[in-house]
């Protein structure tokens, strides 16, 4: 069904549920509890909890305060308007604006009966204390993000594998062609992938790291190591000189190509050793396309090398799921 999603479930049965237990001891305004729910409920637990924590303090403030300001002065509209443009700058002050709504829903209840009295007040802490127990209830439930993040995560070592694939063929081949589309597709995974990730961060208060996470910010950072060495592939590509090392680097990232879901870089690093090896041994380029060309080449390595360190650090310490 359309719109009938997970959060839109619990929101509806939270605030039936809110209102059938106001109304079970007799509340008045029992339907504001049900309010008070629908307001609270957000997509995470954290979002969840902090959006409790200012309306419960903000409605605590203007019970008190408002109470306070209509016994003295009188329960009158004016007296209203007067109270609303004196509270909104303390919340603001106070940093906890986003309760105002429900604060003045609060007082507008004592507004309506005429009576700041004992009775009254226990009601709209009552009502308060339901409506939010209720919303962290019914939201201490979440749905489990794990298939969705390893989806995510084999289409993005899919493209990597993919990209890398199509440089060490380039770099092989003056004669092939690529439109760098992949580079495009993986950035945007990323961005979705971290979108999921962040809210299963913010449903986990006690864990204190996300693998996952950390995971995709490492896809992140070679990502953009990725797209640094895509203009510099197709200078190398484009020429036709047969330098030993050219086919040494095409070779390297064809293997990486091929273990981008490995958290081990022991063969791949020890390869670039090889070839940083050669590059020693040779001897000094003869013309300035080959000078070029191979100044190239050790940019490409140095950028490689990078890309590879990037996951070795995060391996070592443990972060690399799997």
């Amino acid at each position: 069904m359309v719109g009938m999603g997970y959060r839109t479930i619990k929101t509806a049965i939270g605030a039936g549920l809110a209102i059938w237990i106001a109304s079970l001891f007799n509340l008045e305004f029992a339907s504001f509890a049900a309010i008070i729910v629908i307001m609270c409920i957000e997509k995470t637990k954290k979002r969840t909890l902090h959006s409790i924590q200012k309306k419960f303090f903000a409605s605590l403030l203007s019970l008190l305060l408002g109470s306070i300001f209509f016994e003295v002065l009188g329960y009158h509209a004016i007296i209203l308007t007067l109270f609303i443009l004196l509270f909104i700058p303390i919340l603001v002050r106070l940093r906890i604006q986003e309760g105002f709504i429900t604060s003045i829903v609060v007082i507008l209840h004592i507004y309506t009966v005429k009576e700041a009295n004992l009775g009254n007040l226990l009601n709209e802490l009552y009502i308060i204390f339901i409506g939010i127990g209720i919303a962290l209830l019914v939201n201490s439930v979440m749905p489990s993000f794990k298939k969705e993040i390893e989806r995510y995560k084999k289409e993005i070592e899919n493209k990597f594998s993919v990209i890398l694939y199509k440089f060490s063929t380039l770099l092989q081949d003056s004669e092939q062609k690529w439109d760098g589309k992949e580079l495009a597709e993986v950035e945007d995974i990323l961005n979705r992938a971290k979108n999921i990730a962040i809210q299963d961060v913010e449903n986990h208060l006690l864990r204190k790291e996300n693998k996952d996470y950390y995971y995709l910010e490492m896809r992140e950072d070679q990502l953009e190591i990725l797209k640094q060495m895509v203009d510099i592939v197709d200078i190398v590509s484009s020429s036709e000189l047969d330098i030993k090392q050219r086919g040494m680097l095409a070779g390297i990232f064809l293997n990486i190509s091929q273990h981008v879901d490995s958290g081990d870089t022991t063969v791949a690093l020890k390869l670039l050793e090889e070839y940083e090896e050669s590059i020693r041994e040779t001897e000094l380029p003869k013309t300035r396309e080959e000078f070029e060309i191979r100044a190239n080449l050790f940019y490409l390595n140095f950028e490689i090398k990078n890309y590879l360190i990037i996951k070795k650090n995060i391996f070592q310490k443990g972060q690399f799921p799997g």
